[in-house]
C-alpha cells in the first residue's frame, strides 16, 4: 500500500536542508504523512502535528551525529519511525531496521517504507526476546525514544549490540537523575561508560537529550561492577562538542 499525503504542514525549517540534504524532499513527505494519518493511527497526538518538525523530526535527526559511518542500527519500539526512518532519511550509509512489536505499528513503517523508497527493514517483536537476540544481536548502535525506564531499556537492548556498541536512549529532562536512579541496572546488563549528551544545542531551542551506553565483555559480578565504575569515573568531568553534541 502506497500512503497518501495531502494534508499542510508546517514548513519545514532552514536548518533541514543541512541536515537530509538530497532527501529533504523526502522528509517533507514524511512530515506530511505523520500529518495526515499519524492521529488517526495513534501513531501522535493531535497537538504534534503544528509542531513535528521540531519536536519530532529535528529532534530525531540531531542524533544522527553519534552514530559512526556505515553502522547497523536497530530502532526498538519503532512506532511512528521515530527515530528509525529519519535517520534512514538522513543518513543514507546507515543499515537500519526498526522493531516494534504492535501489527498496527508494522504495517505503518513497512507503508512509509515503500511510499518513501527507502532500504530500511521492518521487523515484528520484542527487544528482551530469545527470537530477537537471536535474529538481530550485533548491531553498531541500538537507538529507543520513550520506550522503558533506562535500567530495563538496558536490560532489553544492550544484548544486542556488538562489544563496544552503542545504545543511545532519546530521553527527556529527568535523565540525569534516571541514569542515576539505574546505574547499577545498567552495568549488570553489560554497559559501561554511561554519559549524557544534548545533540542539536546550535540549532534547537530545546536539544535533545540522550543517554549513551557503550556494551562491554562484562556481565555481572563484583569485578565486573568495580571496573565498571572505575571506567565510569575516569569518564566524568568530561566535556565536550562532537558532532553538533555536548556532554
Amino acid at each position: 500500500m502506497t500512503l497518501v499525503a495531502d494534508t499542510e504542514t508546517p514548513a519545514a525549517p532552514g536548518v533541514a536542508a543541512e541536515m537530509f540534504g538530497s532527501k529533504l524532499p523526502l522528509a517533507n513527505r514524511y512530515a506530511r504523512l505523520l500529518a495526515q494519518h499519524g492521529v488517526d493511527r495513534g501513531l501522535i497526538g493531535p497537538r504534534e502535528v503544528d509542531r513535528l518538525w521540531e519536536r519530532h523530526l529535528l529532534n530525531s535527526a540531531v542524533i544522527s551525529r553519534l552514530v559512526p559511518a556505515d553502522s547497523r542500527v536497530l530502532d526498538i519500539g519503532s512506532g511512528a519511525g521515530l527515530p528509525g526512518v529519519v535517520l534512514a532519511l538522513a543518513r543514507p550509509d546507515l543499515d537500519v531496521v526498526l522493531v516494534d512489536p504492535m501489527a498496527r505499528r508494522v504495517r505503518w513503517l513497512e507503508e512509509v517504507i515503500h511510499t518513501l523508497g527507502l532500504s530500511a527493514t521492518v521487523v515484528r517483536g520484542r527487544a528482551e526476546t530469545k527470537e530477537m537476540r537471536e535474529a538481530l544481536s550485533g548491531a553498531d548502535v541500538v537507538t529507543a525514544r520513550a520506550v522503558a525506564p533506562l535500567g530495563r531499556l538496558a536490560e532489553w537492548c544492550l544484548p544486542l549490540l556488538r562489544p563496544r556498541g552503542q545504545l543511545l536512549a532519546m530521553k527527556g529532562e529527568s535523565a540525569a537523575e534516571e541514569l542515576d536512579r539505574d546505574r547499577g541496572q545498567i552495568e549488570r546488563a553489560g554497559g559501561a561508560h554511561a554519559r549524557i549528551e544534548r545533540c542539536g544545542v546550535d540549532v534547537l531551542d530545546v536539544p535533545t537529550t540522550v543517554v549513551v551506553i557503550e556494551r562491554t565483555e562484562r556481565r555481572g559480578g563484583r569485578d565486573g561492577r568495580r571496573r565498571a565504575r572505575k571506567d565510569r569515573d575516569g569518564e566524568s568531568g568530561r566535556t565536550e562538542r562532537r558532532y553538533g553534541c555536548s556532554t
